[in-house]
Formats: structure tokens, sequence, C-alpha cells
């Protein structure tokens, strides 16, 4: 990988996190339980119980991204390796880590 593949994998990753951190901030607020006394009916309780344990996964699984394209970023700028299969030394093509940046492992060592 060269300097230019590198910065502009940088700022991709930047972008992304900042993206993540946005959805998940909108996501806080939609994890919080409907209190018992507020008016709503058995059915809307329900639906926004089950809506709940939706937005729930959605900020868990946005957080776990966030913290693999943060871990991505700090190998990049602590390793001159980065970019290379952890399995079998391999470079990572290109593609693949646009797509996954936070990925360790080509397509091959993947599978």
């Amino acid at each position: 990988m060269n300097d230019q593949q590198r910065a502009d994998l940088k700022q991709r990753i930047l972008a992304e996190i900042v993206k993540l951190e946005n959805y998940a901030a909108s996501l806080e607020g939609k994890v919080n339980p409907v209190a018992p006394d507020v008016a709503i009916g058995r059915l809307s309780r329900l639906d926004t119980m089950l809506n709940q344990g939706i937005n729930e996964s959605a900020l868990s699984q946005s957080r776990q991204r966030i913290g693999k394209l943060q871990r991505a970023l700090a190998r990049m700028q602590e390793d001159q390796d980065f970019g290379e299969c952890m399995e079998c030394g391999e470079p990572i093509p290109i593609p693949r880590l646009l797509a996954l940046p936070e990925t360790e492992l080509c397509v091959e060592c993947a599978e």
C-alpha cells in the first residue's frame, strides 16, 4: 500500500467513525425504556418495546464497529505492515480494505 492509498484509507476510516458516532447518538434516545405510567395502548407499548430491542442491537453493532475502526486506525499509524494479512502475510487487496478497513485477513484466509 502506497502513502496515498494509506492516506485515503485513513480519511475513509475517520469519516466512517464520524458517521457511526452520529448514528449511535441518534439511537441512544430510542433505547430508553417507556415508563409504565405513560399512557399508550398495549399494542403500541409492545411495538415500542420491539423497536427498542432493534435499536439496542443496532446501537451495539455500531459501537462494536467504531471500536474495530479505531483499532484499525491505531494499527495503521503504528504498523508499517498494515494492509497485509495477519495469517499469510500477503497484501490485502485495496478494494477489500476500502469495503472493510477493519479487516485483518485477506479473502482466502477469512474463508
